[in-house]
Order: C-alpha cells, then structure tokens, then sequence
C-alpha cells in the first residue's frame, strides 16, 4: 500500500511508501495522498497530521517514468487547475494536483517530518505543511531544473513567501541541493534532528498542538494564512472576527480556568 494512516489519539500520521522510487509520486499515490488528506480534515476525531515518508526518503517528487509515459496533446485534462481559480472553498471543489494534496487549503495543521531527499514535487509537498521538521542530513532542492520539469503544485507561490523572492528564485534557478542547516538559517525549515528522528519530534509536537482548545487554534492558524496579500486593515478585520467567534466559543471559559489557578507561569501541562 503505497498510502497508510497510522492514528494516535487525534494525531494522524499519513505515511508516504513507495521506498523502491524514493516515494516519487505516481498517479495512485497522488489520489492516495489526497484521499487521505481529505478524510482526515473531515474527521472530527483528527487534530493534526504529520506527513512522513517511510524509508529513509520524504519524496523525490512527480514520477518522471510516469511523466515520461504522456503523449496526448494535452494530458493534463484530469488535473487542469481552472484559470480564474474556480469556486472558493477548501480545495476539494477543483481536481487534485499532480502530487495530490496541493491544491488543498485544510483547516487542521499538518507537520512534514522529512529524511533524506525533498526534492522537485516533494519540496513542493513539504512547502504545502504549515511547517517542517529535517533531520540532519535531509535536503531541499528544485532537481527538475535539469528535465525541464516546472514547479506546478505551488513550489514557486510558497517558497518565495517563506524565504523571500531573492533566495526563492535562487534556489529555483539553479536547482541546487539546499541543506537542512541552511534551510534552517533561511526559515526554509524550523527544526533540525538527528537522523531517524523527524517522525518522532514531528509527532511530539503535533500532540503538544492537538491538547490545545482546537476552535482558536485553528482560528489563530486561518488568519496567519489567508492574511497574504491583504491590506492590513483588511487582514485585521479578518483577524478580529475570526478571533472574536473563537473567544465566545472557548477563549473566555479558558480565562475562567486560568482565573482558578490553571496553567500559571508558563505551565502548559495543567490546561
């Protein structure tokens, strides 16, 4: 199965195995990927996932055996982004991407843990998580460059936004092996472990995020990202609205606990 969930609690980790091709990304792992996705959002059960791939790999991006297999004048009919961006919802009103999930704006966070390569579409996959966890030797790169494969599942939209345009289009252009400690250095990452261990942090944090009260949580988490290119009145009207709903559902009972002697001085164990 080249697609599995493993569930602890409301942590889901979704699990990337097709260690034979480095968990290059062919047609049924893509619709696997998004299924997955998908199901997870919409369990209420499910508080954070984290994206992992077995094998001593994260992904080394679109199969290009597979890719390499299209001859229709136009082969990507199945997966045509629609040109004015279609109706707005949370990605499942238009296809999947090529990779599966990118096209997704879910609710809940998810956590890639990343081994070994990230490259062309599995950077791409990693940049689509909220955030990314390296282990020592793991690495980024755009190694399509030399194919003539482009960027389509969102590389060239959210590099830039984490790193800047400067350091985006250099890594773009030039396709070149971009390590754990410089992606650390340039926010292209915000943990480093030792190797073997990415699964493992990436899931200790995705449970420290699931005990928090999950309606302002989320609502902090959905204005962070859909505040991108909006003025800041705009983007603070959003904020306070967002915000103000979560308030009235969970924030002013947890200022009660915290009134009767919960959670004081940094004390996130009793909350």
């Amino acid at each position: 199965m080249a697609v599995r969930i493993e569930k602890s609690g409301s942590v889901w980790t979704i699990i990337n195995s097709r260690p034979e091709a480095r968990n290059a990304i062919n047609p049924e792992t893509a619709d696997g990927l998004y299924n997955a996705f998908v199901e997870f959002e919409e369990d209420d059960s499910a508080s954070v996932a984290v994206f992992w791939g077995e094998g001593g790999a994260f992904c080394s991006g679109w199969d290009l055996k597979n890719a390499a297999l299209l001859d229709s004048a136009e082969p990507f009919d199945e997966r045509n982004m629609p040109k004015d961006g279609g109706p707005r919802g949370n990605g499942t009103e238009i296809p999947p991407a090529f990779l599966g999930p990118t096209r997704l704006e879910l609710d809940k966070p998810v956590i890639a843990a990343v081994a070994g390569p990230a490259v062309a579409g599995g950077m791409e996959l990693a940049l689509w998580c909220d955030f990314r966890v390296l282990e020592e030797s793991a690495y980024f790169g755009v190694y399509c460059r030399r194919w003539g494969v482009p960027l389509i599942d969102g590389g060239t939209v959210r590099l830039p936004r984490l790193v800047g345009e400067g350091r985006a289009l250099d890594i773009i252009l030039t396709g070149r092996k971009v390590s754990a400690q410089e992606s650390l250095n340039i926010g292209l990452c915000e943990y480093v472990v030792p190797d073997g261990s990415s699964r493992a942090k990436a899931e200790e944090l995705a449970h420290q995020i699931s005990r928090f009260p999950q309606i302002c949580m989320r609502a902090d988490r959905r204005s962070a990202r859909k505040q991108h290119g909006l003025p800041l009145r705009d983007a603070m009207t959003q904020e306070w609205y967002g915000g103000r709903e979560a308030l009235l559902q969970e924030g002013i009972a947890g200022a009660g606990r915290f009134a009767d002697g919960l959670g004081r001085h940094g004390d996130f164990e009793s909350i």
